[in-house]
């Protein structure tokens, strides 16, 4: 079977992810790369969103997710769930929540 769809997941990022500029340097990286989404921190002090793209770019992002954030972060653990394949992309642009 062809992966040339979109492919969509979640993420929980743990660690010193909050007052760090992680969700802007999230949403920077992903207009980069054209992948669409959202970002933003939950209540217990982790990061948390949706990204979706073709299957590379999702790849992309959750290495960027997992291994590099945004320059003052500590990043303890990325965890990734419900990914999917998806017939048609459900955001139109990626943007921070609040």
């Amino acid at each position: 079977m062809s992966s040339s769809g979109f492919w969509s997941v979640d993420y929980e990022i743990y660690g010193d992810v909050q007052g760090v500029f992680f969700r802007k340097y999230t949403e920077d990286q992903a207009k980069r790369v054209n992948a669409v989404g959202w970002v933003k921190n939950a209540p217990r002090g982790t990061v948390v969103g949706q990204v979706q793209g073709s299957k590379s770019i999702v790849e992309i992002m959750k290495n960027w997710l997992q291994n590099v954030g945004s320059p003052m972060s500590r990043i303890d653990k990325a965890v990734f769930s419900n990914e999917r394949e998806i017939p048609a992309l459900e955001y139109n642009n990626f943007k921070t929540n609040y």
